[in-house]
Parts: C-alpha cells; structure tokens; sequence
C-alpha cells in the first residue's frame, strides 16, 4: 500500500483523472477531498459509496482511502498536518477536535446540511482562483477560506448526531449526555454527576446506572477515556505542555494526569508525544 507525506505545513492541488483509479494509500496527514466534476466510487477502511459533483469527505490520517473513476473526475485537494494545526490557536484547535473524535471513518459526503453545499462550492472555486492567480497573500486567502470549510465541516458534524430530548422522553437519549459531556468537557465543576443530573432533572444514582447500562463505562470512566483522547490529540498536533494540558482538562496537576494516562495508555504523555513525533 502507497503511504503518502506532506512536506509542508498546508497545501491545495486541483487535478483530473480520467481513468485510472487513484490507488488505496494512507496519509500522515488530513485531507478534504472535493468532487468538482465527475462520478465514480469512494473507498474508506475497504467501505465503499458512490462520489458524485459537490460531495465533501475528509480523510484522517492513517485511514486507507483509495477512489475508483468511472468517469473523468476533477478532485480538490486540501491537505493539511500537525504543524498546520499547531500554528492555529487554541480556541481553533478546541473546535477542530469535535471533528476529529466524531468522525466516523466511514466513505461518504460530510455535509449534511443543504444550505452548506453552495457555500462549500462557492469557497472552492475561490481556492481554485487563489490556486490558479497566485496574486499576493494568496497563501494567507487560501488558509483563511480553509478554516472556514473546516468550521463548515464541524458544523455538519454536529448536524449529525442525534438532537437532544429530556431524558425521561419516550426517545433512548443515552448520546444527549454524552453530546453534554463532550460540550462541557472543559468545564470540570458541569461534569460532576450532581451537576449531570441536575440537567436532565434525574437522580445521581438513576443517571449512574442508567449511563452504564447505555455505554458499557461508568460515567467517570467514559469522562476520563474522552478527556485521554484530547490529550492525545494535543501531544499530536499542539506544542502545549503537559502541565498546561492538565490544567485546560481539569487535572489536578501535571502528576496526576501522567499517571492517569500511563495507567490507561502504558505510556507517559511525554513518551508518547516523542513516539508520535518519531513515527
């Protein structure tokens, strides 16, 4: 399998392809792809779903992503990795991990939102005039429109997942806590189980049984696993400090947040973020 690289912090590439099929590869980096013309099949993780004009996919690294042109296809690129992201600020960064830890991995059009697609059209085809004119700032245009697709894509993520009801509805709302916990993740005093229950006006011991019933974890477990996972994603493609990334998260210090995420990884956070920058 064909492992791609990027060289640099962000890049765009506009390219058709007529008939041969562009290879099943991984990247080390995010990529948008953007159909602007033409038809065929998309494959992720050996699924696969027809590609049409005006459909958006994002492709995470490590993902095995290949496409299968059945007719002469104009594809978008933009291409972006760790460097790229930790060059943004930490607000952009918060938002850009609801992306990453709600993607679903899965072949398909990101945009869920009608009203979004013409707008997604209108700022590729103005990457594909900065791409073409390269006037000046172009580069500094182009990283602008980028981030706002992204916020684009964030929004549709969000779109995605299940709107919320009062827990004691007709309606299994066992993913409105978890949309609550993953909203509030960085506000440690609203995810005590008091302050929970207080907000789907249930008891601390219903809503306890009731969410391991639902997710297999205990409340505490799943908060803990979720907050590991935004650690890992800000020694990936962040240069704060372990110290600084116990504080955001609600660790009681950097101590305590080594060894939480040795207990659950093995591995310590600075260990880990020298492997990650290795490999």
């Amino acid at each position: 399998m064909i492992a791609e690289n990027l060289y640099q912090p962000f890049e765009i590439e506009y390219r058709e392809c007529s008939e041969c099929p562009i290879d099943p590869h991984k990247h080390n980096f995010f990529e948008i792809v953007y159909i602007v013309e033409g038809n065929g099949i998309q494959c992720v993780n050996k699924n696969q779903l027809p590609y049409a004009p005006g459909k958006l996919f994002l492709v995470m690294p490590q993902d095995c992503h290949s496409f299968e042109v059945r007719e002469s296809t104009k594809f978008f690129f933009i291409r972006f990795n760790n460097i790229y992201l930790k060059n943004q600020s930490k607000d952009w960064v918060q938002q850009l991990e609801f992306i990453f830890q709600n993607t679903n991995h899965q072949p398909g059009c990101i945009l869920k939102n009608k009203n979004d697609k013409p707008l997604v059209k209108a700022l590729v085809e103005a990457l594909i005039r900065e791409l073409v004119n390269q006037q000046p700032y172009h580069q500094a245009i182009a990283q602008q429109i980028v981030n706002t697709i992204l916020m684009i894509i964030a929004r549709n993520t969000l779109m995605d997942l299940p709107a919320t009801h009062p827990l004691h509805g007709k309606q299994d709302t066992s993913m409105d806590i978890l949309h609550y916990i993953h909203e509030n993740i960085y506000s440690p005093d609203k995810l005590r189980a008091e302050q929970i229950s207080a907000h789907f006006n249930i008891s601390p011991s219903y809503l306890s049984e009731y969410f391991k019933r639902k997710n297999g974890d205990s409340l505490q477990q799943y908060i803990t696993q979720y907050k590991l996972k935004l650690v890992e994603t800000r020694l990936q493609y962040s240069t704060m400090r372990v110290g600084e990334i116990a504080d955001e998260l609600g660790f009681t210090d950097e101590s305590h947040l080594n060894r939480i995420f040795k207990k659950y990884k093995g591995i310590n956070p600075s260990a880990y973020r020298k492997g990650t920058i290795s490999a």
